[in-house]
């Protein structure tokens, strides 16, 4: 392979781009940063908005990500996501934007992502009869019989999942335990997210918490909104995160006494947020005012003040 048609990522502060170096000039500070570090606690979404893409042209910048990140895949032991394998298969049907069929009739769902607009479409391309392998820490099938796997295409390194958000086919989600893993697939959409690729491109992408008549309107969809916490407040079981004056109509990211264990296991103080600007995604819902419920503490990123509005990863 030509290493200067490759482009490979620094995750941290400061990204880089640069041709591919081989296994033995791999750079050692080009280490990932800790997933609990406070400013990496990380949340990824938007509004799902529509980008064609031709079939072909998702799978040749998928075989291009995938032959760079296998060349940074020899210096290290083995890829985050390397968790045990739940069987393997032929994709024999793309159900929809995150499931597939194997041809022995198992349902598998892409675990770890949201789809956008252009995921069943990507999913085609990528997938549709190839051999697949699962990896999960566990096969337990969901209350809809799927199997909720990390999908990798043949003996490859790298997910479909890390390929489609690497493309800004996809949002991560926040539903993967292992930290790891966790963190590697948030640098893949994050790095889309700065490069503006796929559903990314759209200005719309990411909503102002100071706009709530505009998170409202995308009732029951996942949603990024961003903006500064005016105030956190506690009412019976419930946390809010009031990010307008009015805290009836304004947007408020709501967490319940249940989830506040894993924000202190954190080490994140809710009552730190106050004043800060902060990222939050998740289902919007509505009551007088738009909400987001976090249940997970991936679902929130702190921001720097002096960074630009919708650019951080």
């Amino acid at each position: 392979m030509a290493k200067h048609h490759m482009i490979c990522r620094r995750v941290g502060k400061g990204a880089l781009f640069a041709p591919c170096p081989p296994p033995a000039r791999w750079p050692k500070t080009w280490a990932r940063p800790p997933y609990d570090s406070p400013s990496s606690f990380a949340t990824f979404g938007l509004e799902l908005e529509r980008n064609t893409t031709s079939p072909g042209h998702v799978a040749q910048r998928f075989h291009l990500i995938v032959a760079c990140l296998l060349v940074a895949g020899h210096a290290a032991s083995a890829s985050p996501c390397q968790f045990e394998s739940q069987g393997e298969g032929r994709v024999a049907a793309i159900v929809d934007a995150r499931s597939i069929r194997l041809d022995d009739g198992r349902e598998i769902r892409l675990a770890g992502i949201e789809p956008t607009a252009t995921t069943k479409q990507a999913l085609t391309a990528l997938l549709a009869g190839r051999d697949v392998t699962l990896r999960s820490s566990d096969d337990t099938p969901d209350r809809y019989g799927r199997q909720n796997a990390l999908v990798f295409d043949g003996e490859s390194n790298t997910s479909v999942q890390a390929a489609l958000l690497a493309q800004g086919d996809a949002i991560v989600s926040a539903e993967i335990a292992d930290k790891d893993c966790a963190a590697a697939l948030m640098a893949s959409e994050a790095e889309a997210r700065r490069q503006k690729k796929g559903s990314w491109a759209d200005p719309s992408a990411i909503k102002n918490a100071e706009s709530p008549d505009d998170i409202l309107a995308g009732i029951g969809r996942f949603m990024v909104v961003e903006g500064k916490v005016l105030s956190v407040r506690q009412a019976g079981a419930m946390t809010y995160l009031n990010f307008g004056r009015n805290w009836t109509r304004g947007f408020a990211a709501t967490i319940s006494k249940r989830t506040l264990p894993a924000f202190e296991s954190a080490r994140i103080a809710l009552k730190s947020l106050e004043n800060k600007r902060i990222r939050v995604r998740g289902w919007v819902e509505g009551n007088t005012g738009p909400r987001i419920d976090i249940r997970l503490v991936g679902q929130v990123e702190l921001l720097g003040a002096n960074e630009p509005t919708g650019v951080r990863p």
